[in-house]
């Protein structure tokens, strides 16, 4: 896809990650599975997967964090105004996100870890989550057995999957 300027890069980035909004699916965008700005919230977009380039001149030499924040703080403002193509960002969660500063501070990072941490089945202690494993190892669609994976920045916390200390 061919886009004229920043203005419409943005617009199009916002509408592609509010339609879990719109749809119901989640009240803040990055609390989608597969939302970009979960993604880097989660691993401060390990690897450069994905571009902050906003194609906006005056965020050109902003450090990534400054121009994600930038980013946020867009979503979160097109994504609250009411839409008759479905559901918006709560005025709560907006004026909640408004007084931090659309910072990316350690509530919310915990938040999207909380996501990874229910879908990773069993978490506790190694012997509890490989009791469990055990347990219920018929139930698992894997080729090879499962091993407790300790929960980085989180002493004594396993899971069935690797959970990354958020960046």
């Amino acid at each position: 896809m061919l886009v004229e300027d920043g203005d419409t890069l943005i617009n199009c980035m916002a509408y592609v990650d509010l339609n879990p909004v719109r749809a119901g699916l989640v009240e803040r965008p990055e609390d989608y599975r597969w939302s970009s700005l979960g993604y880097h919230l989660q691993t401060g977009n390990e690897g450069g997967f994905l571009s902050l380039d906003l194609a906006l001149r005056p965020f050109a030499n902003l450090p990534d964090d400054e121009r994600l924040r930038f980013y946020r703080k867009f979503v979160y403002e097109v994504g609250s105004v009411p839409s008759p193509k479905g559901a918006a960002i709560p005025e709560a969660t907006y004026h909640a996100e408004e007084r931090r500063g659309f910072e990316i501070g350690a509530a919310t990072r915990l938040r999207g870890r909380i996501r990874h941490f229910t879908e990773s089945g069993v978490i506790g202690t190694k012997q509890f989550v490989a009791a469990c494993y055990k347990r219920f190892e018929s139930h698992f669609a894997c080729k090879h057995p499962k091993k407790p994976q300790p929960v980085d920045g989180v002493e004594s916390m396993f899971s069935l999957k690797r959970l990354r200390k958020p960046a």
